[in-house]
């Protein structure tokens, strides 16, 4: 039986491709990362601090999560960890204004699927995203570990 987040209907002649959550602070990069996250098929929630992003994943697991790391401290970690806790199949994707060197460790460690340095181009958006879900689907599917 496939579940709602194996389907993919139609939206406006894309395929959507289940829903993305966005956490970043900056609201013109939230907009930007949203709105092309929406071009390419995703139901897009946005947050801009961690307490009602943690919320949002207690009312519904997302498919794609790009995350701030909220600076040296990795202030995004227990969000890295509750993602993964509901789906460690979902890709986790850490933003950093710069790149920090044990924020990057411990992303991976916790099971993120990158870490970037912003901002990101819409390019580099649609490459994580088709590198990424579509591993995660297969591993789901598999009941494997990505």
């Amino acid at each position: 039986m496939n579940s709602a987040r194996d389907r993919q209907p139609e939206a406006g002649g894309l395929s959507v491709r289940g829903t993305a959550l966005v956490v970043e602070q900056d609201s013109d990069d939230l907009r930007a990362y949203s709105s092309v996250l929406r071009r390419l098929g995703f139901e897009v929630r946005t947050c801009t601090n961690y307490h009602d992003a943690l919320r949002s994943l207690e009312e519904a697991a997302p498919d794609f999560v790009f995350v701030n790391e909220g600076g040296p401290e990795f202030e995004a970690r227990d969000l890295v960890q509750r993602a993964l806790a509901h789906d460690r199949h979902t890709p986790v994707v850490v933003l950093a204004k710069t790149v920090n060197m044990a924020c990057y460790l411990e992303a991976m460690q916790l099971g993120a699927v990158d870490y970037v340095e912003k901002p990101l181009t819409a390019a580099k958006i649609e490459y994580l995203v088709t590198t990424h879900v579509p591993l995660a689907r297969i591993a789901r599917a598999r009941g494997a570990s990505i």
